[in-house]
């Protein structure tokens, strides 16, 4: 098995301690959070989370062996973060909310389409004060169908490595059956080598893994990413390091 489940149940219910004191302080003060809308419930100049559902539309990302692909994958972890973040009064922004590419209208080739998409994912983030980018991909290696477990990656921004420290204890301590350790973000990951917010890169799992495949296949454990995730992002997100 892939998880443990004791910590995950821990993280699991304060999860939803924090779920149930965000939703009663939110009906207390007479405020309805829709999901259409990022609703600040935070202090003026605090911390934005953007939530970047990695690939979509012609970009599929990874595809598992039974045609998984990961973009679908990536964006329904996301939502159940966005959902989830918003309902406790974090301010979030989604890259994308669809099965949809950023990429701009002219680019042609396919090259040149995901290059336009890239830049125009950076422009987003860089136009967000306080931004701070959690960006949800999956992970793949044919040649090594052994390996699984999720792992994080960050980039040189001040905040970002304890970001990527928080996220990937957490992942540890209930995703994975064998501990990973984070990594700075190489020259290939070029959303988080080109922006100036602190940013993280969350790889959930590999689909070149049969097993792990069908875990991030299903709904349940697609939230049970989320909800180990997000409270480490929150964590950090309370601090003013993150905030640019």
């Amino acid at each position: 098995m892939f998880i443990t489940f004791r910590k995950w149940t821990a993280l699991y219910l304060l999860t939803l301690l924090l779920l149930f004191a965000g939703f009663a302080a939110i009906v207390w003060q007479g405020r309805a959070v829709k999901a259409s809308k990022n609703v600040a419930l935070r202090q003026e100049g605090g911390p934005v989370l953007m939530i970047d559902p990695g690939h979509g539309g012609f970009d599929g990302g990874a595809v598992a062996g039974d045609g998984t692909v990961e973009a679908e994958i990536n964006l329904a972890v996301s939502l159940q973060m966005e959902a989830i973040a918003q309902l406790v009064g974090t301010e979030t922004v989604m890259t994308r909310r669809e099965d949809a590419a950023l990429d701009s209208p002219g680019a042609g080739t396919v090259r040149q389409r995901k290059v336009s998409d890239l830049k125009n994912r950076v422009e987003l983030v860089e136009g967000i004060p306080g931004g701070v980018l959690v960006s949800i991909h999956q992970n793949s290696l044919p040649e090594v169908r052994s390996v699984h477990g999720a792992q994080v990656f960050y980039n040189g921004a001040e905040g970002s490595e304890a970001l990527a420290l928080a996220v990937q204890d957490a992942l540890n301590g209930a995703i994975n059956d064998r501990p990973k350790e984070v990594k700075a973000a190489g020259q290939s990951i070029y959303l988080l080598c080109h922006t100036t917010k602190p940013a993280i890169l969350v790889e959930c799992g590999f689909l070149s893994n049969q097993q792990e495949t069908e875990l991030l296949k299903s709904p349940a454990y697609q939230t049970r990413l989320a909800i180990t995730i997000l409270p480490a992002v929150l964590g950090q997100l309370s601090e003013n390091s993150l905030v640019n």
